[in-house]
């Protein structure tokens, strides 16, 4: 076999690991139901801003 062959294949196996790849972590998100999602959602803001309840500062509710 030529080096360019081999150079195919590589690339080919690394297309197809990369798609396996994604389809995996497709999946995983997919299975979240839309409750959960929410509730991860408020966890990261009450994380990031502080706010231990996860709610809307004041200054930002109307």
């Amino acid at each position: 076999m030529r080096w360019w062959k081999i150079l195919g294949l590589a690339g080919v196996a690394g297309v197809a690991a990369t798609g396996v790849v994604i389809a995996r972590a497709e999946r995983r998100r997919r299975a979240y139901t839309p409750e959960e999602i929410r509730d991860r959602l408020r966890a990261r803001l009450a994380e990031g801003s502080g706010d231990a309840e996860g709610g809307v500062p004041a200054e930002d509710q109307a």
